[in-house]
């Protein structure tokens, strides 16, 4: 079958990966559409590190193609979108509802991929970017047939990061004041979820004056090159900045920009070792700086939500999907991606 194998040097798309079958507790799913994210290039790059060889992919949807033994909430036919939580359930975090912190969860890739017989790595509990994979079955979440697989498959890491930012771990209120620093893929959804939570004023900060419709179709009421003007709009800062470029100077403005008792929220990936600065002597007007990984998601219950909420109107995904590619063209898909052509590219098979 044909997917997306990242060797260490350089990416391929080939067309001899193989997948193992199901076990108990987990699904295979046949892959119909996948996000192309940052988070993938990064692997690339080296920003994020994994080892190789890996096949890539982890914002997906598709079909059930086969359950493993002990599943019952999805049977083969169903479509699903995935999430990256491999969270295993029974752990104190998972009990308390923090499933994005079950240490079971990070940093212990599987290998249910091979290619001439050679294992090859999981990337995110996902690789989405293979025609078929397998996933725990918490990770498989349910979704009705009318919502299209390509916009379906945003969900998975997208929106669920950046809708779920502002719904579970900024927990924007009515009437807040929003700055929203990137409006690339998950900064769209920052101002969607800015949107849905009825934030007053939301002021999106990118340098490419292009974006500045999406930007206010999703959410922003005012739009700017930068971060320099954000006072005039807001003279006494903003209850929550959001940072979703993954730029250490970002960070920094992103703390100056805060109202009392605001809270900055660091979305963007920035390298492991990267370090930022900012004046500790602000932070004892009640200040906040909060890390977020994946949303602050239980993706059972979020999915679910977002799917009604696209049903309804109020969320959109169709609208962030810039361009579909067939997964050959993934070099392509990579470099609109690379230089923000796209909100969203969508590879599908």
């Amino acid at each position: 079958m044909r997917g997306v194998v990242f060797d260490g040097t350089r990416v391929q798309v080939v067309d001899d990966l193989e997948v193992r079958d199901p076990g108990p507790g987990e699904v295979q799913v046949e892959i119909a559409a996948a996000g192309l994210c940052h988070s993938d290039l990064s692997v690339i790059d080296g920003t994020i590190p994994f080892p190789a060889p890996v096949v890539l992919g982890h914002e997906g949807a598709g079909v059930v193609a086969a359950v493993g033994p002990g599943v019952g909430h999805v049977a083969p036919g169903d479509h699903v979108a995935l999430s990256t939580l491999a969270n295993c359930g029974a752990c104190a975090d998972c009990d308390r509802g923090r499933p994005t912190m079950c240490r079971k969860a990070i940093g212990m890739p599987r290998q249910p991929f091979s290619r001439a017989g050679r294992p090859l790595h999981q990337f995110a509990s996902n690789s989405a970017f293979a025609e078929r994979t397998v996933v725990k079955a918490v990770q498989a979440v349910k979704i009705p047939d009318d919502i299209p697989l390509t916009s379906a498959a945003l969900i998975g890491c997208g929106v669920l990061t950046g809708v779920g930012a502002v719904l579970n771990r900024a927990k924007v209120d009515r009437g807040d004041t929003v700055v929203v620093i990137g409006t690339g893929g998950i900064g769209l959804n920052v101002l969607q979820g800015a949107r849905i939570a009825a934030a007053s004023t939301v002021v999106a900060v990118d340098t490419n004056p292009a974006k500045e419709e999406t930007a206010r179709r999703f959410g922003a009421t005012h739009f700017l090159p930068s971060t320099k003007a954000v006072r005039e709009i807001l003279p006494t800062g903003a209850d929550h900045v959001f940072e979703c470029v993954g730029h250490t100077g970002l960070v920094r403005e992103a703390v100056g920009l805060l109202d009392r008792h605001g809270q900055a929220i660091l979305l963007g990936m920035t390298a492991p070792t990267a370090e930022a600065s900012f004046a500790p002597a602000a932070m004892f007007l009640d200040k906040s700086i909060l890390g977020c990984r994946y949303g602050s998601s239980r993706p059972q219950r979020d999915i679910a939500l977002y799917s009604d909420l696209y049903r309804d109107g109020r969320l959109l995904l169709d609208e962030l999907v810039t361009e579909t590619y067939p997964v050959e063209d993934f070099a392509k898909a990579a470099d609109d991606a690379h230089q923000g052509r796209v909100a969203r590219g969508v590879l599908v098979f």
